[in-house]
């Protein structure tokens, strides 16, 4: 990582109805474009799709064509539309829906996420679609994304392919859909919550790093909790989920709400101590090179093109929310620090 344009930022990955049933129906759709600070998500995912009632769909595409153009937002935005592999009904509500996404918003969109798809041959599906929608209404091959929800014991066993597939194709993102995927399993809560599924956040992690795919943890939707009458923000929990994605190595975390959206995007960031420890140790690195050092030892540890590279990759997650988010780098750090952190000079050797 020597280039911040090489990083593709995905710390939340928030949800938000397309359409609710108020009598303004984009409501929710609007509060998330006019969000700022760390309420404001990298992605934003209008949802077509579970997270909008059957009979409000078609207006919630309505509303996001009508709604995106209206606002600068600085992140990406990338609407989720029907599918599913066992029922043609929804992939041609989804084939629908992005040919009026790509012809009305190509130019506002990022790409779509696609659910519940199958083997890979259902992603090369859905990827096809994808491509006609462009050529159709004239752009260029491979400029509208492709994300997708592994949520079905299918993707799941074909997980390796299709990052594989990712590797040379408009694939970006594989994102985890527990909910469904427990219930395709036959899973049940059995009062103490869903599995973990550590073994497929494992693998999802792995293989969407093998091939330079973002990994995105599923939605926490106990979102509240009461005790003793009183109904609060379950902030804890969320943040452990959080917590617990990151050490896996997924780049992100899914959001419903935009206190979750605060907790995800700071949890998915350099922490003050952290940039500035590794600010330090590349500060240090470089004055030794300038003396000509040989081997380079800091605080006991020997640094080689490897260890240099995990403190470059913390600045360089600072450097690319920078970019993107000023806002909220300039809100999380001090002055002096990530001024140091934006002029330091990344160069191994």
């Amino acid at each position: 990582m020597t280039d911040t344009d090489d990083i593709r930022l995905c710390r939340t990955f928030q949800t938000a109805p397309a359409a609710v049933p108020k009598s303004d129906s984009a409501k929710y759709l609007v509060s998330a474009l006019e969000a700022e600070g760390f309420r404001a998500p990298d992605w934003l995912v209008p949802d077509m799709e579970d997270g909008t009632a059957p009979d409000m769909k078609a207006e919630g595409l309505e509303n996001t064509i009508e709604t995106v153009p209206e606002y600068e937002f600085p992140g990406e935005i990338w609407p989720r539309v029907e599918w599913s592999y066992e029922d043609a009904t929804f992939r041609e509500k989804g084939t629908e829906q992005i040919d009026r996404l790509v012809a009305e918003l190509g130019d506002e969109i990022d790409g779509v996420v696609v659910p519940k798809v199958g083997r890979l041959a259902d992603v090369e599906r859905a990827a096809a679609v994808v491509a006609e929608a462009e050529a159709e209404h004239g752009y260029d091959d491979g400029s509208i994304g492709l994300s997708i929800i592994v949520e079905t014991g299918r993707a799941r066993s074909d997980l390796r392919e299709i990052a594989r597939f990712g590797e040379d194709s408009r694939l970006t993102a594989l994102v985890f859909g527990p909910v469904d995927y427990t219930a395709e399993l036959g899973g049940r809560d059995l009062g103490d919550g869903r599995p973990r599924w550590d073994g497929l956040l494992e693998a999802l992690s792995n293989e969407a790093s093998a091939a330079g795919l973002l990994s995105i943890g599923g939605p926490f939707d106990d979102l509240f909790k009461e005790r003793a009458g009183l109904t609060y923000y379950n902030a804890d929990e969320y943040a452990d989920q959080v917590a617990h994605e990151t050490r896996l190595g997924l780049d992100g975390s899914w959001s419903l709400y935009p206190k979750q959206t605060i907790q995800a995007n700071t949890i998915h960031m350099p922490t003050p101590a952290e940039l500035e420890r590794d600010v330090d140790k590349i500060e240090r690195f470089n004055e030794a090179k300038r003396e000509g050092t040989g081997a380079v030892t800091l605080d006991g540890q020997m640094v080689d093109e490897a260890t240099f590279k995990n403190f470059e990759n913390t600045v360089q997650q600072a450097r690319t929310i920078h970019r993107t988010r000023p806002g909220q780098t300039e809100e999380y750090y001090d002055a002096d620090l990530l001024e140091r952190a934006l002029e330091l000079e990344l160069s191994y050797n």
